[in-house]
């Protein structure tokens, strides 16, 4: 795992300096703390006609620990130049394919097998690799460079592209590091922002800076600029009927065996353990293929409903892990300024604390930790999809009796203070039953839905948000972003189409961007077995029936592995990695909170109206109505804007 830069241009454009451009690669440096190298060439010196290249490394040392493992790493002859951050799990396998066609190697990487596939296959080698990367490429003999990154978007990839110059980082910080990068806002990624609490690839916060979007394959050539294409392309419509005996049989093979290979590793490697089925499968394998106890480690709250340390401190017990726990009162007024500048742009999953935290207590005895991050999008966990499936039904009632649910009856159920009350559930739910069913899921899932951000902005960002719509997205919805994605599964079944969607919006821009944030902060890798190429493959093939049964999801999970499950885990609700933000936000954070949202003089305010702010503010307060994570987008941004 490590952080990768790069800035190539031709001449007459404008150059980075060696000097400058090291520095732009330090600033990688907690991304990977254990070495650094540059590939430095000024236009001309790779070749008539070859612009010049300029590629950083920051090293997370997890396989061959010596300086041969060292980045940028070239090709016999040096015409190849390779930068890489992430893991390719199934090396050791290419690795013999490649020996046997007489490739030889001088290093145990899996970087040196990259430059081989390479030289072997041309640019159909990125479909061979199974694991998490960020891949830049430079051929000189082509005068090409080529980013790719992996199937799912573990590994993020920022970068801008012009005719002639191309500049791009693991981080969006380092990328605005280099010479002559506008920092201009996007008003479409805000509107994204307030919707899905985080910016949607491909875009940035920035206009002009995009993300490379999960399985692609993007070429650079001076004077031509950059073309993308997906080297990988998942057929979601294909549903299989097999015995639930053989889908069971299966899902236990593949993820062992994605288990296995994940413990490939030359420094310390511990495990997550939630006090969830996730988590909770990911160690039982781990403990079955360890000869000695696997580390595990926990985040617990003082508020009983956030916690979820007895269980997991039962579950390790159970599996005889050596087991680590941290109690966590955050200092929100630090954290909160740190992670917003780390994230690069807004980015409000509150959850990102204690999973900072988390990263911050396991890197403390190991250098590599597995999770089981994708269990709830691959395997229907999340209870909003047994309200799709609810929804779906209702929909069979008549329009008016729709609505009359979702306005009458509803306003006569409470509002209720606690972020996790049924009242406050069931609210939600009826809230959208009177709208088409994509529209509704949004409605479910949105930070501020379609009529609250029109309430919360003022003409003049309404003006700009319309006016960039008209000249990048003529037709821009914010809904968009949802149905493209159930588009590539219209042939399921409903909930399958939005659990799908999920994998390709909510998992990729949330989910795996808030892991890789938090972890290489502390120069800690972090490996997700769920989400192997193998069982994702499997999983995206199972009928729903086999995921949701009753009020349980991810039933096939808990069958396949029902000896590492204690009953009280199996019986239990979901609650997720949540923090108490409402309890904060009436509690030890109030008078901060409103300090900052009411400033005059804070930026981030000047595009929305005051009085929908304050009214915010005031229905919270009062216990009127539960706006926590409208109020915490609304501070990230502010924090974003500093």
């Amino acid at each position: 795992m490590c952080g990768i830069c790069g800035y190539l241009w031709s001449p007459g454009q404008e150059a980075i300096d060696r000097s400058l451009f090291e520095r732009m690669t330090d600033s990688l440096a907690h991304r990977g703390p254990d070495d650094r190298g540059v590939f430095y060439a000024r236009p001309g010196e790779l070749g008539a006609g070859a612009p010049g290249v300029a590629l950083g490394h920051r090293r997370l040392s997890i396989l061959d620990l010596s300086p041969q493992g060292r980045q940028p790493m070239a090709s016999p002859g040096g015409g190849l130049q390779l930068v890489f951050n992430g893991e390719i799990y199934n090396f050791p396998e290419l690795r013999a394919d490649l020996e046997k066609k007489g490739y030889t190697f001088r290093t145990g990487t899996d970087t040196e097998v990259i430059l081989a596939l390479y030289r072997e296959y041309g640019e159909e080698f990125a479909a061979k690799m199974n694991g998490m990367f960020a891949i830049a490429l430079w051929d000189s003999a082509a005068r090409k460079l080529l980013l790719l990154r992996d199937r799912l978007g573990k590994k993020p990839l920022f970068y801008r592209a012009e005719p002639n110059r191309l500049i791009f980082a693991s981080e969006l910080n380092t990328l605005l590091t280099a010479p002559g990068i506008p920092a201009e806002l996007d008003p479409i990624s805000l509107d994204l922002y307030l919707t899905y609490q985080y910016i949607p690839h491909p875009r940035s916060v920035y206009r002009g800076i995009r993300k490379l979007p999960p399985a692609a394959l993007a070429v650079w050539r001076p004077a031509e600029g950059l073309s993308l294409r997906s080297y990988w392309e998942p057929d979601f419509n294909a549903e299989e009927d097999r015995p639930y005996g053989e889908w069971l049989e299966m899902l236990r093979d593949r993820l062992t065996e994605a288990v296995r290979i994940r413990l490939r590793s030359d420094v310390p490697l511990g495990a997550f353990l939630s006090g969830g089925i996730d988590s909770t499968v990911i160690v039982g394998l781990m403990q079955r293929l360890s000869l000695q106890k696997v580390k595990t480690y926990s985040i617990g709250f003082a508020q009983k409903e956030y916690d979820e340390t007895p269980v997991a401190r039962q579950t390790a017990r159970r599996l005889g892990t050596d087991h680590h726990e941290l109690f966590i009162e955050p200092d929100i007024e630090t954290l909160l300024p740190l992670t917003a500048k780390q994230y690069g742009e807004p980015f409000a999953d509150s959850s990102a604390i204690p999973c900072r935290l988390m990263c911050e207590l396991t890197r403390r005895e190991v250098t590599v930790a597995l999770s089981g991050d994708g269990g709830d999008e691959l395997f229907a966990g999340y209870d909003r999809y047994k309200a799709v499936r609810l929804g779906r039904a209702i929909d069979a009632v008549p329009g008016p009796l729709r609505r009359l649910l979702a306005g009458p009856v509803r306003a006569l159920i409470p509002a209720s203070t606690r972020q996790r009350s049924w009242p406050r559930r069931i609210k939600r739910f009826l809230e959208g039953l009177a709208m088409p069913p994509a529209e509704r899921y949004l409605q479910w899932i949105a930070i501020f839905n379609r009529a609250r951000r029109a309430e919360l902005y003022t003409p003049e960002f309404q003006d700009a948000l319309r006016e960039a719509a008209e000249r990048e997205e003529p037709g821009y919805d914010a809904l968009d972003w949802l149905t493209g994605a159930m588009r590539r599964a219209e042939k399921r079944d409903f909930v399958t189409q939005i659990s799908l969607a999920d994998i390709q919006t909510y998992l990729t821009g949330d989910i795996l961007t808030k892991m890789d944030i938090a972890s290489m902060t502390w120069g800690l890798e972090v490996r997700s077995p769920i989400l192997d190429d193998s069982v994702l493959g499997l999983a995206v093939r199972i009928p729903m029936k086999y995921k949701i049964r009753g009020r349980k999801g991810k039933m096939i999970l808990r069958d396949a592995f029902r000896e590492f499950i204690p009953p009280e885990l199996d019986s239990r609700p979901k609650t997720g990695f949540g923090v108490p933000l409402d309890h904060w936000f009436r509690g030890p954070l109030k008078e901060r909170v409103r300090q900052i949202l009411t400033d005059p003089q804070n930026p981030a305010m000047a595009h929305f109206r005051s009085d929908a702010v304050s009214r915010l503010l005031t229905e919270h307060f009062n216990g009127t109505f539960d706006h926590a994570a409208r109020i915490w987008s609304l501070l990230v941004l502010s924090y974003f804007y500093r």
